[in-house]
């Protein structure tokens, strides 16, 4: 199929110049720099939402390697058959594990220091079930969570702050004080730290204490459990599972799934996400823009061909498709350069980050200070799809006034002095 002769015009414009003269060779140089421009800053776009991306998702996991898909609980009153819960949910055929706990808030002291703490009771033999983390912990460990025993996991991060080890002792203090003749007093009860947990994230990790199930109910004085703990085949699909089990579950029980549990940190990422793509698209729009003062001066240099073109029957649309064409092309070819760049890097960014490491003697991520050691990416097509599609809407906008500026030329005009 033959292509209309705008296209071949303002393609043979994109090409031309370096061998034309100092003035086409000057735009040639503003034409490169415009594909430049473009390519930077669609590749910059596609890697720091790949790296934001990949930051999302190595907390996310971590951070629900503690929590749960989903809980089930009862509101303010304890849930007296957990188990009945249990069976029920696990009809659906995406909830692969449930186990019940109890949790509460307690103040932990050993010697003079004092945390605040989340004191969660498991089943030892149950939990690891719908935590992630606690398959890395011995098996040996969590069975000397025994009932009535009294003993602990604390995470690594709250034992060196405690300087405290496996087999020291720590007092746990409820809330719920008991009320006597002198007045109210705090329960307190002494714990044995039976192990020792790494779940990877810094809050958990300072913050969690691991009790067995009866040991905590008894602290906090619970009839039953606080709820029920759930694990879903998808975790991505949790709301919707979460939906789900409100209509099947009997009795009245509220569910709630993991987004919906951390919704203020989710939102604060979505937030960012959105202003660095609203800050880095800018510069995408200040490369494209360039296009326009390219466009100008190949339109004032090209005003002879111009009027030829004219005098030969071309219509002023025409004219203007033909630098429409010409800019086109050029945000074109910025854009897959920029996707091709952007892909690349976003794909192999621990070789490109532990390069720079070696060249230049430093590390991005110390380990002392950030949770983990690596630059995560995790590269998300859709978004592709988007930068592309913004950059070539950015671009094709940017000759829409200089070429409606050509096709406004005048023949006479433009010949008088040729």
């Amino acid at each position: 199929m033959q292509l209309p002769f705008e296209f071949h015009i303002g393609l043979r414009y994109t090409r031309a110049g370096r061998r034309a003269g100092r003035r086409n060779g000057f735009i040639s140089f503003i034409s490169a720099l415009s594909v430049a421009g473009i390519a930077l800053g669609v590749a910059a776009l596609i890697t720091v939402l790949s790296v934001m991306n990949g930051f999302q998702k190595e907390v996310r996991d971590r951070m629900l390697s503690v929590l749960s898909h989903i809980e089930v609980f009862a509101g303010r009153e304890p849930l007296t058959d957990p188990q009945r819960v249990i069976d029920e949910a696990r009809r659906n055929p995406r909830v692969v594990a449930g186990a019940p706990y109890v949790a509460g808030q307690a103040m932990l002291t050993r010697d003079e220091a004092v945390r605040g703490v989340l004191v969660r009771g498991i089943l030892p033999e149950a939990e690891p079930a719908v935590a992630d983390f606690l398959r890395a912990v011995p098996r040996a460990d969590l069975e000397r969570l025994q009932p009535g025993e009294f003993g602990v996991m604390i995470g690594r991060e709250l034992s060196r702050q405690l300087l405290a080890d496996v087999g020291d002792r720590i007092t746990l203090i409820a809330p719920q004080g008991t009320m006597t003749p002198a007045g109210v007093v705090p329960r307190l009860r002494q714990f044995a730290i039976v192990g020792v947990f790494d779940s990877g994230h810094y809050e958990y990790d300072s913050t969690l204490v691991l009790m067995h199930l009866q040991d905590a109910a008894r602290l906090f004085r619970v009839e039953g459990v606080s709820g029920v703990r759930l694990k879903t085949s998808d975790m991505m699909a949790a709301p919707e599972i979460a939906r789900e089990l409100t209509r099947q579950l009997t009795g009245d029980l509220f569910v709630r799934d993991w987004s919906r549990e951390n919704r203020n940190w989710f939102a604060a990422v979505q937030i960012e996400k959105r202003m660095m793509f609203i800050i880095l698209t800018l510069i995408i729009a200040v490369a494209a823009f360039n296009l326009v003062s390219m466009l100008v001066m190949t339109v004032t240099d090209k005003q002879s061909d111009i009027a030829i073109l004219r005098t030969l029957g071309a219509s002023p649309g025409s004219v203007m498709k033909i630098f429409v064409v010409q800019g086109a092309m050029v945000g074109l070819l910025g854009t897959a350069i920029g996707v091709a760049l952007g892909v690349l890097l976003a794909l192999n960014i621990d070789v490109v980050v532990a390069a720079l490491e070696s060249a230049f003697g430093f590390q991005v991520l110390p380990k002392g200070i950030y949770f983990i050691n690596h630059l995560p990416s995790d590269l998300h097509w859709d978004d592709v799809g988007v930068i592309g599609l913004t950059s070539c809407v950015l671009a094709f906008a940017s000759t829409i006034y200089p070429s409606w500026r050509a096709s406004r030329v005048r023949p006479a005009q433009a010949l008088r002095y040729e």
